[in-house]
């Protein structure tokens, strides 16, 4: 049933952020709301809250961090019961210790554990890393991987897709205006899930790349999963070669499993970039690694500081998000993978019913809805060739106007917060949609 839905609050609002903030917004990928980027004024558990009082069942979640759900109690009071001793002591404290320990029983390759506070941090602090410990420069990445927005990466994540040159490699395309000119020259981009691609590359610049990096899924494009053997073909190629693996787990870190990817596939990464639902909302990033890579950080030979790293908030947060991830009685992932499976047979039997050619994919705790004619997507290209994206906006606007808040994007995630009440009515709500739309 459509609820009242008026934005004319959080209009006024953006109008006015608009002459004291760029663009209006904080972020550009907030830009792609609508009917405009919106202002919340408070969340709790599986609901967010607007300026104009519309309340809707939240599958943006914060972009992902807020695994626990919207203001977890135990968060914020572990938060609020550290703070009291201060906030940054320029120092080592306690609190960041435990967070690591905690770190290091979860995550497979987690033997030296560093913070930060951003993605993009913990992804050039990776690269820096993994160039000192091979002596090379050329790092792989993946076409229609997102992994920050730094200058040295910032290439292929949205892209018309180019040919392909002799060696497998794509032609780098710039994400933005402003990038150093010479910032692509340490890249090869390549197709993801192509075999031949990485062999190709491998044989042709072997002794020039330093590391592989990728998502393990590629959830910042349809949440794609890699091919049977993939991830194991990265990681022989990668040892084969004396190349360094990077996995890029700000999105599956703690989500897909307490382990995140290397956890579910079996796979231990040389190094492995964490945020989002590390700190349940709070803003953290992790490096971690092996030790003998990510000693080169601890005796100085790599510089990598930061004056917010490890503050007392963040790290508060971090501590009590692991110990909640680590207890068997409360079982967030599995929660996370029941919920999330729901909601995708759901999805999946109105496809069906409807006939929509419909494409749900991921691993349940998060994953991608994209209308693809009943087309396979295993790419970048296949995404961009078979995606509706107009398609897609429209249903994002009519959910909300049921009260359901969707990602733009195309990505969903859900919180242990949730429940399957909210997951009955968010069915009942997508159904009502897509009839409307189907006819």
């Amino acid at each position: 049933m459509d609820q009242e839905t008026s934005f004319d609050i959080s209009g006024e609002f953006y109008n006015r952020a608009l002459n004291s903030l760029a663009g209006g917004v904080n972020s550009n990928v907030r830009l792609t709301e609508t009917p405009h980027p919106l202002f919340y004024e408070r969340a709790e558990g599986s609901k967010i809250t607007d300026v104009d009082g519309n309340t809707y069942i939240d599958y943006v979640l914060g972009q992902g961090p807020i695994i626990f759900g919207h203001s977890p109690k135990f968060i914020l009071e572990a938060v609020a019961q550290a703070s009291v001793s201060g906030q940054l002591f320029a120092g080592q404290h306690l609190l960041e210790l435990e967070a690591a320990e905690a770190i290091k029983t979860l995550v497979p390759n987690a033997e030296l554990v560093r913070f930060a506070s951003s993605g993009t941090e913990a992804v050039e602090a990776a690269f820096r890393l993994a160039r000192a410990y091979t002596n090379r420069n050329k790092i792989i990445k993946f076409e229609g991987q997102y992994h920050g927005w730094s200058d040295s990466v910032l290439f292929n994540t949205a892209a018309l897709p180019g040919g392909t040159n002799s060696d497998g490699s794509i032609d780098p395309s710039p994400m933005t205006q402003g990038m150093a000119e010479s910032a692509q020259t340490s890249l090869i981009i390549l197709p993801w899930n192509d075999f031949e691609a990485v062999d190709s590359v491998f044989k042709q610049h072997s002794g020039e790349i330093a590391a592989v990096i990728t998502e393990p899924i590629m959830c910042n494009t349809n949440c794609i999963m890699p091919k049977p053997g993939y991830l194991n073909h990265l990681k022989d190629s990668c040892d084969k070669n004396d190349s360094l693996l990077i996995f890029d787990e700000v999105i599956t870190g703690f989500r897909v499993s307490a382990g995140g990817a290397q956890e579910l596939f079996g796979i231990t990464a040389d190094l492995a970039t964490f945020a989002k639902a590390a700190a349940g909302g709070y803003p953290v990033s992790i490096l971690t690694g092996k030790r003998e890579i990510m000693s080169m950080i601890g005796s100085g030979e790599v510089m990598h500081g930061g004056t917010l790293n490890a503050n007392v908030m963040s790290m508060a947060a971090t501590k009590a998000a692991m110990e909640h991830l680590s207890s068997t009685k409360i079982g967030t992932n599995q929660k996370l993978k029941d919920l999330g499976q729901t909601l995708m047979d759901g999805l999946k039997e109105i496809n069906s019913r409807l006939e929509l050619g419909m494409l749900i994919q991921g691993p349940g705790s998060v994953f991608a809805v994209s209308f693809t004619d009943g087309k396979e997507v295993f790419d970048y290209r296949t995404h961009v060739e078979n995606s509706k994206t107009d398609k897609y906006s429209t249903f994002v606007s009519k959910m909300m106007q049921k009260g359901i808040r969707i990602n733009s994007r195309g990505i969903w995630f859900v919180s242990e917060m949730h429940s399957f009440k909210d997951i009955d009515e968010t069915l009942t709500a997508a159904s009502e949609v897509l009839e409307s739309m189907a006819s």
